[in-house]
């Protein structure tokens, strides 16, 4: 029996084993994984994909810690489906991690600045996948009966205890749904290290959450865990990572100023760009703290 003929008799566990593929299977094959060169390249390697509940309480800690710029994962359906009589429980984000490709990471190893020609088509490139990813996800879905919302990450506001902030954070979401953790730079580490994009989206069908490896949030940062790195602050040309953390407003000025007109001059991009703090670091390819020896 195909998912689409009655999810519902599904086991669970089949059903994310079939989004799984569906996330693997667009990496692959999609011709929107590419770094449009004149020959084909990737800008992903194979993904991680993992599950959350919508009703899990880390949801709504980041609500009441963010303040009304986020919203939570029953909120974001509700808004795209009123009528739904979904309850926060019924719902599942279904998150995954894209690696940017060891080709374009080793190119960037090297820029002290800027990234390269690589890194800058990944940065430019990679919405569209992600926005064709997530349309296909959402669409296959559809025809087995099953609703789901795309986040709205792109919809930034203030908030008052962080500054900007999204109504929804890819990192975050990857964080409850069991990929890893924040690093000083506020970067996700996961099993696949920090040079990695993150996307998702929220459905109505239950899948049994991806148990976490972790109970802090900062559990894979050797920094936090070992006392032992400060490679993001020496990789950072804005001077936005110190030892107490990440300067969301020096970043973006870097990202939006120098960033932009970098891309514009170079290439013709309209986009901002810099990602430095997620090559040629301890946590780039790997959760470091797994490997860490004294």
């Amino acid at each position: 029996m195909k998912p689409h003929d009655h999810h519902n008799s599904f086991h669970r566990q089949d059903l994310a084993v079939w989004i799984t593929e569906i996330i693997e299977e667009f990496h692959l094959n999609s011709p929107d994984n590419s770094l449009r060169f004149e020959h084909h390249e990737k800008i992903f390697d194979d993904p991680l994909v993992g599950f959350s509940n919508g009703g899990d309480p880390l949801y709504g800690f980041f609500k009441d810690d963010i303040g009304s710029p986020y919203m939570t994962p029953f909120e974001i359906f509700h808004s795209s489906f009123p009528d739904s009589s979904a309850r926060a429980d019924d719902l599942t984000i279904i998150s995954w991690i894209s690696p940017i490709s060891e080709q374009t990471k080793l190119d960037n190893r090297s820029k002290t600045d800027f990234p390269s020609e690589r890194g800058a088509r990944t940065k430019y490139y990679s919405e569209t996948f992600q926005d064709a990813l997530t349309a296909h996800l959402v669409l296959k879905l559809k025809e087995s009966g099953i609703l789901a919302a795309v986040p709205p990450s792109k919809i930034i506001q203030i908030s008052t205890k962080y500054g900007l902030a999204s109504a929804w954070s890819e990192r975050h979401a990857a964080y409850v749904s069991g990929h890893g953790t924040f690093g000083l730079c506020d970067g996700i580490i996961t099993r696949k290290g920090k040079a990695v994009i993150c996307g998702s989206v929220i459905a109505q069908v239950f899948i049994p959450p991806t148990e976490r490896e972790y109970t802090d949030h900062h559990a894979w940062c050797l920094h936090y865990a070992k006392g032992r790195c400060e490679g993001c602050i020496k990789r950072c040309p804005a001077g936005a990572v110190t030892s107490q953390g990440h300067d969301k407003m020096r970043c973006m000025e870097y990202c939006f100023g120098p960033g932009k007109d970098y891309m514009r001059e170079q290439f013709g991009f309209d986009e901002y760009i810099c990602g430095l703090c997620q090559s040629a670091v301890p946590c780039e390819s790997k959760n470091p703290v797994f490997s860490f020896v004294l």
